[in-house]
């Protein structure tokens, strides 16, 4: 009997201790879509439930080991496109880079992310536009399990925010351009201004 009131004590305390861990980002997501009514004109669509990033192979451009999981600690801001990045795929990461920028002081809590699907070849002319990014070649079924398009429509035609904790938890509408992703660009402002007191920069 002992041993079983002390198991369940174990589990109260588990318990806890994850809604101990995940309290500043719902407290987050409570700012962004309750507390501030502003919140409701958001242009993302929010993910029920999140998904939290897989624990899939992955490498980086030179084919050596990437972990995905490395990826925690920091807002995402993800897309996904064959190597060959046609011209929606480029679309896609003009418009990260762009987000990123004009968020000012609070971009260095933003990473841009371009999850590479097949084995396909970057070309060498696209490198130096990816400086500032992250680029990890990721199995195509394996993205597929963690994040999904809007019906209707490809992975590659989105955008996606992780949460520092490495969950998806938002899709922008596909295929943005100059227009819409000012609106996206509110929304990424909202949700960094609503994670302001437990989220810094850097991981």
């Amino acid at each position: 009997m002992p041993d079983a009131r002390r198991t369940r004590a174990g589990r109260w305390q588990m318990l806890l201790l994850a809604l101990v861990c995940a309290a500043p980002v719902i407290a987050s997501y409570i700012g962004y879509y309750v507390v501030r009514p502003e919140g409701r004109r958001n242009v993302g669509e929010l993910i029920e439930p999140q998904r939290a990033i897989p624990a899939a192979p992955a490498t980086d451009l030179n084919g050596q080991p990437f972990d995905l999981q490395s990826l925690k600690g920091q807002w995402l801001l993800v897309s996904v496109a064959g190597g060959a990045c046609h011209a929606a795929c480029q679309n896609n990461l003009y418009l990260q880079r762009q987000l990123r920028e004009t968020l000012g002081r609070d971009k260095d809590r933003l990473d841009w992310v371009w999850l590479v699907s097949d084995d396909a070849p970057v070309a060498d002319a696209l490198r130096p536009a990816l400086s500032q990014a992250t680029v990890a070649r990721v199995p195509a079924d394996a993205l597929a399990r963690w994040l999904s398009p809007a019906g209707g429509h490809q992975l590659a035609d989105h955008l996606y925010v992780v949460d520092p904790m490495g969950h998806w938890m938002m899709r922008f509408p596909a295929n943005l351009d100059k227009s819409t992703a000012a609106k996206a660009k509110r929304d990424l402002e909202r949700l960094l201004r609503a994670s302001a007191s437990w989220d810094q920069p850097g991981r």
